[in-house]
């Protein structure tokens, strides 16, 4: 059988599995990327107030 060229058409329900795929790769960002990056941006922020912090030097009396 010959190729058809373009694109193949896609069916109604292919479609609406497409959508719900589409909606539940949304969902799963907010669910599991946003958090890691919040995450790594407290660590940077830990990360950069422990190496700037001023040095208390400890001065014992004997």
């Amino acid at each position: 059988m010959r190729q058809l060229k373009g694109k193949v058409k896609e069916t109604n329900k292919q479609k609406k599995e497409r959508k719900k795929e589409f909606i539940e790769n949304k969902e799963k960002v907010f669910t599991v990327v946003v958090p890691v990056i919040a995450g790594l941006f407290m660590l940077l922020v830990a990360f950069v107030y422990f190496k700037t912090r001023p040095r208390v030097e400890v001065v014992m009396d004997s």
